[in-house]
């Protein structure tokens, strides 16, 4: 097992499509890493960094196989996907201790996909179906190993799972298809559910080699509460020579030595926020920072002011639609604006157990908990609050009978309703101002660091 093989990389292609003679695969959102199995481990990452050190907890492959070759990928799984950020984080620890403590609170997975040697014989110039029964005969599953499934021919209805699930996207590939380490190949498509989101440009990096005289990347921004400008990451992809050339030009017709926000990048020149630009992104990071932006346009027609935070993230309600028959529910199906104001509501839902439910307008839904015991409407009260999915926004009208069969089957009545005030909203802690006939002052709701991640605390706090 003296050689080292790069990995086989998948071209980008716009929609979903069915097709014989390929399989379909889950896009996994992690760390590719080549797996070399002998007595001892040895993880390459995709620039052929050795990793295993950081995943201790995949030393278990040396007891499920042994002389083997085999691509796939590191992922840390919470709420039942792929969760990028934590798998950054504990990336990020480098001794021992807090490797192992990593190790404890967030363990890896390592989700494999091909196998590329077995008993130094090379399996790459066999179909992949060839290689992936092979896989299967000679892997076993464990705590911390799988074997990715596949299926035949529906990519498209496959792929509308997968994003109702909310992970990343599918991979296509040719069952026929031999294995072509460092090649980015048509034989292997990935299809991404991309957001967009219409940027300000605040500024831009110093460019070098051949973007020596136009730029590096642009700084982006949006406008937060009290049209603070906030700054959201930096874009340096996706542009034509025509576009690099125009913007530019009008890039250094805006120059300002005012800086417009704090950020740790050099070497920045900072321009009048006249500009904005669509940008196409993955998914936002814990900070609410853009992850894989990449350029799509320049937005003549975008006035800048409108550019808010709110319109950062695209409304999600698939899970929603997809827990209800609206043949038998009356629930709302609609999303439509109700009010200028931000909204809240809370709903008293006589379920399997009565509970409420707070809901908080943000990002074109309404912001979902369950909090069984009710509303704390005194300041030394605490109660447990569970995320859950969002909701449109007419759901905020909603009252009557789920019927028996449905998700959430019981009678729903308002119980407080009204305008709200955004103090802070962060990942993790979220500061509101409702003004109800119930609900009125400053409430604060924190999300619980240990177990589930859906789990909140609400409470009043001080004005």
């Amino acid at each position: 097992m003296k050689k080292t093989y790069k990995p086989m990389l998948a071209k980008p292609t716009p929609k979903p499509f069915s097709k014989e003679g390929w399989i379909y695969e889950i896009k996994w959102d992690g760390f590719r890493a080549i797996a070399y199995v002998k007595e001892n481990l040895k993880l390459l990452s995709r620039n052929q960094t050795q990793i295993q050190e950081k995943f201790p907890e995949l030393q278990e492959l040396t007891i499920l196989t042994q002389n083997v070759v085999l691509d796939g990928e590191i992922v840390i799984i919470k709420n039942k996907k792929p969760d990028f950020q934590v798998l950054l984080e504990r990336n990020q620890a480098t001794k021992p201790l807090e490797i192992s403590i990593q190790t404890k609170k967030s363990p890896a997975s390592y989700m494999i996909f091909d196998i590329l040697e077995k008993n130094q014989k090379n399996l790459t110039n066999l179909t992949l179906i060839e290689r992936k029964k092979i896989l299967r005969q000679t892997v076993k599953e464990g705590n911390h190993v799988f074997i990715t499934d596949f299926i035949e021919k529906k990519g498209e209805e496959y792929y509308k799972i997968v994003i109702e699930k909310e992970f990343e996207g599918i991979i296509a590939k040719k069952k026929n298809s031999i294995y072509q380490p460092g090649t980015r190949s048509k034989n292997w498509l990935k299809i991404k559910k991309t957001k967009t989101v219409d940027c300000i440009i605040f500024g831009y990096t110093k460019g070098t080699g051949f973007r020596e005289e136009t730029f590096g990347a642009l700084i982006l921004g949006l406008y937060g509460l009290k049209n603070q400008p906030i700054f959201i990451g930096k874009v340096g992809s996706g542009f034509s020579d025509q576009d690099l050339m125009k913007l530019s030009k009008k890039l250094k017709d805006l120059k300002t030595r005012k800086p417009a926000f704090k950020t740790n990048l050099k070497d920045v020149y900072w321009v009048k926020p006249k500009i904005v630009i669509e940008v196409s992104y993955q998914t936002l990071t814990k900070e609410g920072k853009l992850r894989m932006p990449i350029f799509q346009t320049i937005k003549t027609q975008k006035i800048p002011k409108e550019c808010t935070t709110q319109q950062r993230t695209t409304p999600n309600l698939d899970p929603y639609y997809s827990k209800r028959d609206f043949s038998k529910t009356n629930e709302p199906k609609n999303n439509k604006k109700i009010e200028k104001d931000s909204i809240f509501v809370v709903q008293e839902h006589h379920s399997k157990r009565l509970h409420y439910d707070l809901r908080l307008e943000r990002e074109g839904v309404l912001k979902s908990w369950a909090v069984p015991k009710g509303i704390p409407l005194q300041k030394n009260l605490k109660r447990l609050a569970v995320e859950v999915e969002d909701h449109p926004l007419d759901y905020a009208k909603f009252e009557g009978t789920i019927p028996k069969g449905e998700y959430g089957a019981g009678t729903v009545k308002i119980w407080d309703k009204g305008n709200f005030e955004t103090k802070n909203w962060e990942n993790d802690v979220i500061e509101f101002l409702p003004k109800g006939q119930k609900m009125d002052g400053k409430y604060i709701l924190v999300r619980l660091k240990k177990g589930n991640q859906k789990n909140w605390l609400l409470f009043k706090g001080r004005e």
